[in-house]
């Protein structure tokens, strides 16, 4: 998991004692941080997260996979909803295999689709939902 401040490991050290309500993160504190599946199969890193400034709240979070070293990896915009905090083991989870990962919809770093679009926003959302993605 990505710590490059004393702030990520504080941030998790509370996610880990809270009993219910809200939490909070810096999104500098999950940038990096790895994505695992439910089979611990790592999946990729959080590259970015992409924010909904009218709606006020994280929209999709970026996911870098398949690359060597942050060369060739292919970018899939997560919605935020797909994934799931692991605290115990300082990553978040999300519940796609391998597979039908490398088949998702998904683009290049230098050329990102229009995020705000609803068309390619519904694309996104429906591969996601499947069975065991709740709304």
């Amino acid at each position: 998991m990505n710590e490059p401040t004393a702030l990520s490991k504080s941030s998790y050290a509370v996610a880990d004692d809270m009993q219910a309500g809200a939490m909070l993160l810096s999104a500098s504190t999950i940038t990096g941080d790895d994505v695992y599946n439910m089979q611990d199969e790592e999946l990729g890193k959080i590259q970015d997260v992409m924010l909904d400034i009218t709606e006020g709240k994280i929209r999709y979070a970026v996911l870098a996979s398949g690359g060597f070293l942050g060369m060739g990896d292919r970018l899939f915009a997560v919605p935020w909803k797909a994934l799931k905090l692991d605290t115990k083991n300082r990553r978040f989870m999300l519940d796609v295999d391998v597979e039908r990962l490398k088949n998702a919809p998904g683009f290049d770093k230098d050329q990102w689709p229009n995020m705000a679009d609803a068309t390619w926003n519904s694309t996104i959302e429906s591969y996601y939902a499947g069975d065991r993605i709740s709304q």
